[in-house]
C-alpha cells in the first residue's frame, strides 16, 4: 500500500505544476479580456460626443454657437430726468451702455437711436423716486430698460441686438 500511496503523491505532484500552468493563463486570459474591454469602453464614451465626418454630420445636431466677444456703445449724452417728490425738485442722472455682439447689429440699431434715446427717456422719467433709491429699484430700472430697448431692437432690425442696457453712472438728487 505504501507504493500505491507514493504513486499517488507522484501522479499528484506531477499534475500539481501543469494545474498551476493552467490557472496562470487562465488569470493572464482574464486580465487582458478586462483591459481590452477597459480600453474599448473609454474610447466609446470618449467618442460617443465626437462630432462624426461624412453623412453621419448631416443628422447629428447642431454645434453650439461660440460666444463672440462683447461690444460696449456708451450712449452719450447721459441722460438726465427731472422728478417732483414731497413737493421739491428731484433729478436723475443715468449714463448708459448697450452690451452688444454683432457690429453689424449694433450699426442696424444706431440709425434709430433717436426712438431708442426716447423710450428710455419716457421709461426713466417714469418711475418713482422712493423706488429708485434702492438697490433692487435700480436694477429693476435696469431690466426695464434693457426689455424696451430689445423690444425697440426686434421691431425696427429683426434681432434682439442688445444683450444688457448697463447703468455705468447713476445719480440721483
Amino acid at each position: 500500500m505504501a507504493k500505491k500511496e507514493a504513486a499517488q503523491d507522484g501522479a499528484t505532484a506531477e499534475a500539481k505544476p501543469g494545474g498551476k500552468l493552467k490557472l496562470i493563463i487562465v488569470i493572464v486570459v482574464v486580465v487582458l479580456l478586462a483591459v481590452g474591454v477597459s480600453v474599448g469602453g473609454t474610447l466609446y464614451f470618449l467618442n460617443k460626443d465626437a462630432p462624426k465626418s461624412g453623412a453621419e454630420t448631416a443628422s447629428a445636431e447642431p454645434a453650439v454657437p461660440v460666444k463672440l466677444p462683447a461690444i460696449y456703445e456708451e450712449l452719450a449724452p447721459a441722460f438726465v430726468v427731472n422728478f417732483t417728490h414731497n413737493g421739491r425738485a428731484r433729478y436723475m442722472q443715468v449714463s448708459v451702455a448697450l452690451l452688444v455682439r454683432d457690429q453689424a447689429a449694433l450699426d442696424a440699431l444706431k440709425v434709430h437711436m433717436p426712438v431708442l434715446r426716447n423710450r428710455l427717456v419716457m421709461l426713466f422719467s417714469g418711475q418713482d423716486f422712493e423706488t429708485l433709491i434702492t438697490p433692487v429699484g435700480k436694477e429693476m430700472l435696469r431690466q426695464q430698460a434693457t426689455a424696451s430697448v430689445q423690444e425697440l431692437a426686434q421691431q425696427e432690425t429683426g434681432k434682439l441686438t442688445v444683450e444688457q442696457v448697463l447703468f455705468t453712472n447713476l445719480v440721483l438728487q
